[in-house]
């Protein structure tokens, strides 16, 4: 004898909230919206890398700078000179060195700057975008 009873998987969905006041979802919008997503993280996330490697660049090329002008602070040590000179040197030397340094870290934190901003902004774009996306999902279809 045939069991008349209905399975519990055995439904039609599209009938079961036929007579609620949304729409079904489209998982093929919801699909696309997330690609976009994936890909607005991507490209921020390459921004970051992008601007990580610029700032360790840019590190290496300050290091080798500070190497040497104090290379050129031990040649100008081994010369004969008064005392007087020698602390007109190191004086100079020493503000120059502060003047690089400076520039150096206001350098850097510009170019950090940038780049988060940058990648803040594709995100912000992307989210502004979902929303809209989300918005027009919602508004009644004429």
């Amino acid at each position: 004898m045939p069991e008349t009873r209905a399975r519990f998987f055995d439904f039609d969905a599209a009938r079961l909230f036929a007579d609620f006041p949304f729409r079904p979802l489209d998982v093929e919008a919801v699909w696309a919206a997330q690609r976009r997503n994936f890909e607005a993280l991507s490209q921020a996330n390459q921004l970051a890398v992008d601007g990580v490697q610029a700032l360790a660049r840019r590190n290496v090329e300050a290091a080798r700078e500070g190497l040497e002008d104090f290379s050129a602070l031990i040649r100008d040590l081994a010369k004969p000179a008064s005392t007087e000179e020698r602390i007109a040197r190191h004086t100079e030397f020493a503000k120059r060195i502060i003047d690089k340094g400076v520039s150096h870290t206001r350098e850097l934190a510009q170019l950090a700057t940038k780049t988060g901003s940058d990648a803040a902004e594709i995100l912000h774009k992307r989210a502004s975008e979902g929303l809209d996306e989300i918005r027009a999902y919602a508004a009644p279809k004429a």
